[in-house]
């Protein structure tokens, strides 16, 4: 199984970034067959806004110029995508936004259909449930198989994984993954 990690935090080593890597680990050490995992953090990456110019419908893929493509290929590669992102003003990061507008490009030929996915979200306070819910609209419009969500709490760098719940919640949807890759065959 290929396994891609999108972070659409700001800062590479936040929070979101934590999180993810600890999920990351989680599925490492579940000892998946033929396990390939790749992550990407959105913080260095030139993403811009959609143009809706909809050349993509023509083309099959976004004409800017920019790193989307190359993500966007990783992502195509890819059997599950572990989506992350900060909450900002209760909703995804800027970054992330412009990723999900931008994957468009993708969802003419359905080019993401059947993957899996895990949205996950982390909050200093609140908002994770409306971030979760804006990756998770983006999943369903690309009719992507949802494991299941995970949000973790923390405002400080390294808090999320003070956060208890929010690592049970890993292990949870682990064990979700392992369950759904074993129906599977």
């Amino acid at each position: 199984m290929r396994v891609l990690s999108l972070s659409g935090s700001h800062v590479k080593k936040g929070n979101t970034g934590l999180l993810i890597g600890y999920l990351n680990e989680q599925i490492e050490e579940a000892a998946i067959e033929d396990l390939k995992m790749k992550s990407v953090s959105l913080a260095g990456a030139k993403i811009g806004p959609c143009k809706g110019c909809r050349k993509c419908m023509e083309t099959g893929y976004c004409i800017v110029k920019d790193d989307f493509n190359s993500i966007a290929r990783k992502m195509l590669k890819s059997d599950l995508i572990i989506i992350g992102s900060p909450v900002y003003f209760q909703d995804v990061s800027g970054r992330v936004k412009n990723f999900i507008d931008r994957t468009y490009s993708l969802w003419h030929d359905r080019q993401l259909k059947g993957k899996k996915v895990i949205p996950v979200a982390v909050s200093a306070v609140s908002g994770e449930d409306r971030a979760l819910e804006t990756i998770r609209i983006w999943a369903q419009a690309h009719e992507m198989k949802i494991i299941r969500s995970v949000h973790g709490h923390g405002y400080k760098r390294g808090e999320v994984l003070r956060d208890q719940e929010a690592k049970d919640d890993v292990i949870t949807v682990v064990h979700d993954l392992v369950g759904e890759l074993k129906s599977e065959h």
